[in-house]
Parts: structure tokens; C-alpha cells; sequence
């Protein structure tokens, strides 16, 4: 190919699809649960999470993608802060709770939850497999979520402590051999 020419990329169509085949289609990647977790001036709140990840070990970056238009990500984006914890087997109940409708919110939204803060002052849950407590570097909107990229200025791990996992529409837990 000469210099001159350039790379045509080939036409591409996307096949039907619909909303809950593409919800499956995502489902039958195994993923952690976490509740993100962010404090405000008058109070905290918290949202089950399964869309997080790492970003960069140097600067420590991490991000989530929170529903965009919600509650936990107006806190978050408010906050400038938010904690990634990371549920273990035994929390299944925490998860199931944070991501209610019918759960307490405001000022009243961690009565039910043990917790304690770390670094930005959100809250950190007791008996979580691992924390990572986060400073807002940045945020993204994409499609009908926010990705909220966030540096890591504390962390916590429970090395006893088995992962909760959902897998398939439900929640799972590592079977060792």
C-alpha cells in the first residue's frame, strides 16, 4: 500500500437484538457485587453495583458506572467522592438492601447497616471482602449511566473473607475444589 492510500474500514450492521436478550447476553459474564457508597452534608447514600473496575495502579484509578439521572449519581458527582465495597458471601442481605426501592433514604438510609468511614467520609460497610475509598478524578456520561472515575486514596482488605458473586440474573459463590 502506498502512502497515499488510505484504510477503508469494511460497512458493519448491527443485528436485531432486544433489551432483555442483551441483559442475558452481559448476564453470562461473572461479575463481583459491590454498593458504592457516597456522604453528603446531610446525609449518605448507597446503590448496588456490579459495573466497576480498575483503571490505573500508578496514579490508583478505578472507576463505576451508576444509572445517570439517579440519586446515588447526583451524591456521588455533589460528594466529589465516593467508596467501592466490595460484598462478601455472607452480604448477599447488604446487596439485596441497597438495591431495594422500598429502602430507607436520607438521612436514615445506613440505620440498618453497620459502617464506619475512612479517608472521604463515605461510608465503608463492616465485614466487606475489600475497600477502596475514592476521590472524584472524573466523570463521563455514556449512553444512560455515568462512569465516575475515582483515585484511590484508601483501601481495606479482608483476606478471610469469600466474594459475592451474581452470575445469570442471580447471586453466586465461589466453590473451591
Amino acid at each position: 500500500m502506498s502512502a497515499t492510500q488510505e484504510l477503508v474500514a469494511p460497512a458493519v450492521t448491527q443485528e436485531a437484538f432486544s433489551a432483555s436478550e442483551l441483559r442475558r447476553a452481559l448476564g453470562a459474564f461473572a461479575t463481583g457485587v459491590t454498593v458504592i457508597t457516597s456522604r453528603g452534608e446531610t446525609h449518605s447514600c448507597g446503590i448496588t453495583a456490579n459495573a466497576f473496575t480498575s483503571v490505573s495502579l500508578d496514579p490508583p484509578l478505578v472507576l463505576v458506572c451508576v444509572n445517570g439521572g439517579t440519586a446515588g449519581a447526583e451524591a456521588i458527582e455533589q460528594n466529589r467522592g465516593f467508596a467501592i465495597n466490595v460484598l462478601g458471601a455472607h452480604q448477599e442481605p447488604v446487596s439485596r438492601y441497597f438495591s431495594s426501592k422500598e429502602r430507607p433514604r436520607g438521612a436514615r438510609a445506613f440505620d440498618e447497616v453497620e459502617h464506619y468511614t475512612a479517608v472521604t467520609g463515605c461510608p465503608i460497610l463492616e465485614g466487606a471482602a475489600a475497600y477502596l475509598d475514592c476521590r472524584l478524578a472524573d466523570a463521563h456520561e455514556a449512553g444512560d449511566h455515568v462512569i465516575f472515575i475515582g483515585e484511590v486514596l484508601a483501601i481495606g482488605l479482608a483476606d478471610d473473607v469469600e466474594p459475592l458473586l451474581f452470575h445469570g440474573g442471580g447471586y453466586r459463590k465461589v466453590q473451591a475444589e
